[in-house]
C-alpha cells in the first residue's frame, strides 16, 4: 500500500538514518516557512482559510511537504481537525483554529518564535499572553503531596503520632 503524505513527511522529518546536516536543513527551512505561515494567520485569527492541502502549499509558497508538516502541528489546535492520518494533496482542510489553545501549544512545544510572534498583540493584550503561558505551563507541573513520616503528627486531628494512629498496619 502506498504511503500516506503524512507518513512520507513522518519518515522523512524524523529519519533516525538521514545525512544529519541534511536534516538539520530541513528543520531549518520548515521552522522559517511555519513562522511566516502562523504570521499570515495570526493577521486575521477569525477569518477561516480552507483549501486543499496543495492549495495551501502553493497559497503560502511551501512545498508540499512542509504544508503537511504544518496541518502535522496545528491540528491539535483546530476547532475541527482535520483527517491527515489519510490525507492526500486533494483533500480539503480547514485552518480555523482556537487562538486561546494555538498559543497555548505553542508554549507547550517551546516554540518561542511562534509564540513570540508580535502579531499575537493584535489578538491577546500582553498580560493575557502571560497568563495563557502561565495556565500551559501549570497545567504540566506536577505536585506531589507531602510525605507524612511516621513520627509526624496524624492528619486525621487526633493528637497521636502517624505511626500510633492512622499509620497503623
Amino acid at each position: 500500500m502506498a504511503k500516506t503524505l503524512l507518513e512520507k513527511w513522518r519518515e522523512e522529518a524524523y529519519s533516525e538514518t538521514s545525512d544529519k546536516g541534511k536534516l538539520q536543513q530541513l528543520w531549518t527551512d520548515y521552522f522559517e516557512k511555519e513562522k511566516n505561515i502562523y504570521a499570515e494567520l495570526l493577521k486575521t485569527p477569525d477569518k477561516e482559510v480552507k483549501g486543499t492541502v496543495k492549495e495551501l502549499a502553493e497559497k503560502y509558497g511551501v512545498e508540499l511537504k512542509i504544508m503537511v508538516g504544518f496541518l502535522d502541528g496545528i491540528n491539535d489546535s483546530l476547532v475541527k481537525p482535520n483527517p491527515i492520518e489519510e490525507m492526500d494533496e486533494d483533500t480539503k482542510v480547514s485552518l480555523k483554529f482556537d487562538k486561546e489553545l494555538l498559543y497555548k501549544n505553542m508554549v507547550a512545544a517551546g516554540a518561542d518564535w511562534l509564540y513570540g510572534l508580535h502579531e499575537w498583540n493584535d489578538i491577546f493584550t500582553e498580560e493575557r499572553q502571560k497568563e495563557l503561558y502561565k495556565e500551559q505551563k501549570r497545567s504540566t507541573t506536577v505536585v506531589n503531596e507531602a510525605k507524612i513520616y511516621p513520627n509526624d503528627p496524624c492528619p486525621c486531628g487526633s493528637g497521636k503520632k502517624y505511626k500510633k494512629c492512622c499509620g497503623r498496619k
